[in-house]
């Protein structure tokens, strides 16, 4: 099948900047409608919403012969650490901003490839990879700094900020759980099911803990908000993920993937009004090369293939 895949055309471009886009401005969405509906709230719906949706087309297309397979233990793992992932986001963007939740959600590459690092010999980091993590540490220490300025420290957007990076580790933890269990072998809509199914549930419990289930109102704009993102969001954009997965190389589509932490901070910007200071961009940029040479693994290999070793 590897072999059928295609290269990066300009289908997949422009797919991918349209999938970009809706990823990129999700957390905008989430402030956006914050007021009238919680952010915890919003990603509990969403994951409830696009679980339904997915549970129903599995049933209409099948998919379900994975659950005889055994993997319903890393499914409940994975699933664990998506809610975990979406609760540090909903936590975050009540003391950061948009932009920033986008540029440190995107750090999660990073955590993965340290993770299979660690868990699979083919998945062994090369030299070039090394570098992108020494970039990226780098870009994130001065992202940071946008939370300090000569008048002081913003402790708000500091521990904003450090939730958005705890999101990011749970989802490349979620990502090395899939490629590190039998998840890797199940059709995607099953392990997609397990992650917002069980998010579902986990996070509805949080939200009863925490007192915030009663925290909606039925606003247009917060009704509008749970939609996008179960349907749009969550539903349709992550099978069009899949479905391109299957037909074009994927190093090509995480190299192009990595423009949606630059819509998520322009549309922050554009739409949110979000003030950007020098250091958190330099350190996104370097964020952004960092989480890019990392991800690059197999596109190097080929580019720098018969001109001796590169790692």
């Amino acid at each position: 099948m590897s072999g059928q895949r295609k290269g990066a055309d300009a289908f997949l471009f422009q797919l991918m900047l349209g999938l970009c886009a809706i990823w990129g401005i999700q957390q905008v969405v989430i402030k956006l409608a914050a007021a009238d509906v919680a952010p915890l709230m919003q990603v509990t719906l969403r994951s409830g919403i696009a679980a339904l949706l997915v549970g129903l087309l599995m049933c209409w297309r099948g998919g379900w012969e994975g659950l005889r397979q055994g993997t319903w233990r890393a499914g409940l793992l994975a699933g664990s650490l998506f809610a975990l992932e979406f609760f540090f986001i909903a936590l975050g963007l009540q003391y950061t901003t948009a932009s920033h939740m986008a540029v440190f959600l995107y750090t999660a590459p990073i955590f993965s490839a340290l993770g299979l690092h660690l868990l699979l010999p083919s998945e062994r980091l090369r030299a070039w990879q090394w570098l992108g993590i020494g970039l990226c540490f780098v870009g994130v220490v001065l992202a940071f700094g946008a939370g300090v300025s000569w008048t002081g420290m913003d402790t708000r957007m500091l521990l904003g900020d450090g939730f958005a990076l705890l999101a990011g580790m749970a989802w490349g933890a979620t990502t090395v759980v899939v490629r590190a269990s039998r998840l890797s072998e199940a059709p995607p809509g099953l392990t997609l099911f397990y992650q917002l199914f069980v998010a579902f549930l986990l996070l509805l419990g949080l939200a009863i803990f925490t007192g915030q289930v009663g925290a909606v109102r039925l606003t247009p704009v917060g009704v509008a908000s749970v939609l996008f993102q179960g349907v749009v969001v969550s539903f349709l954009s992550y099978f069009a993920w899949f479905w391109l997965l299957r037909r074009y190389l994927a190093s090509n589509m995480a190299v192009f993937s990595f423009m949606t932490p630059l819509f998520g901070v322009s549309f922050g910007v554009l739409i949110l009004d979000e003030p950007l200071s020098l250091n958190f961009i330099a350190g996104a940029l370097l964020v952004l090369l960092g989480i890019t040479l990392v991800s690059s693994d197999a596109w190097l290999r080929k580019r720098f293939a018969g001109r001796g070793r590169v790692a």
